[in-house]
């Protein structure tokens, strides 16, 4: 799953949750739109999505494997830009 997909798949959980679902819109758009979105966007995006509660209803609609994917999708573009803090 690329994270277009990722984020899409967030996107289509989010109607019930205004600013959740305003996040992912526009990071849906930048990214179908070929630009890079910043680590703290898509770390945003998760968390909101996490504390909203979507992620029950993504594992429901799409199975557990393709929740993982969404997740991983994510987390490796967070784990390609954050930076690392050594301390």
């Amino acid at each position: 799953m690329d994270l277009k997909d990722a984020t899409c798949m967030i996107l289509n959980e989010s109607a019930d949750h205004p600013e959740l679902m305003r996040l992912s819109r526009d990071t849906f758009e930048e990214l179908a739109s070929g630009r890079q979105v910043p680590f703290t966007v898509l770390s945003d995006m998760l968390r909101l999505a996490a504390r909203k509660n979507v992620f029950p209803s993504l594992v429901h609609k799409h199975g557990d494997q393709a929740f993982q994917d969404m997740v991983m999708a994510i987390g490796r573009q967070l784990d390609r830009q954050a930076p690392i803090h050594q301390g």
